[in-house]
């Protein structure tokens, strides 16, 4: 699968989720691994997720932190939030769907990759946020066969550097009815039952 389609599959899932979430869940609190700052709720992921889909447009076109980010003290969410999430998650499809130039460089807080390294690492946090989301509020969800391919073939490969990095935590052994879904998770370090 092409990193632009895994991260264009990933996002959908998210949009999926993000677009099932109760008004009345947006208060609710988040485990505190989820951001670096204490006391954080459902809002305030959601908010994280609005600033990235929001970011998507500036990577594209090359710019980094360095250049200034305009975005980091907004409110991206205003009085109906899921919509305007959906508003930037419009435009962030768009443009990936339309194509990504090779030789662009994404760069991230955490150093410089090339467009095809960049959308899986997109990808990536935006399938597992989907299901960690989901998980959290009971809101039913499954990784599709697509994304747990794209991932198997892009992020396995990376997962002992990446959990050095912190990405993600230690394995756990999956069950032995384990399916595919719980087996990618279980190699992530995210399954729970």
């Amino acid at each position: 699968m092409k990193t632009d389609q895994l991260f264009l599959v990933s996002d959908a899932a998210l949009r999926s989720v993000i677009d099932r979430i109760a008004q009345d869940d947006l208060p609710k609190p988040v485990p505190a691994e989820w951001l670096p700052t204490p006391n954080k709720t459902v809002r305030d992921i959601l908010a994280a997720h609005a600033y990235d889909e929001a970011w998507i447009p500036k990577l594209i076109a090359g710019a980094s932190m360095a250049d200034g980010d305009e975005l980091r003290d907004r409110d991206l969410l205003g009085d109906d939030p899921i919509a305007a999430y959906d508003s930037l998650n419009d435009t962030a499809t768009t443009l990936v769907g339309a194509g990504v130039a090779p030789e662009t460089i994404f760069h991230f807080q955490y150093g410089d990759y090339s467009a095809e390294d960049g959308l899986v690492h997109l990808a990536s946090y935006r399938a597992f946020q989907a299901w960690q989301i989901a998980k959290h509020l009971g809101i039913e969800f499954q990784l599709s066969p697509e994304i747990i391919s794209g991932m198997n073939e892009h992020v396995l490969p990376n997962v002992e550097e990446w959990r050095g990095f912190g990405v993600f935590p230690s394995p756990i052994e999956p069950p032995a009815d384990a399916d595919d879904e719980t087996r990618l998770l279980c190699v992530l370090g995210f399954w729970v039952k």
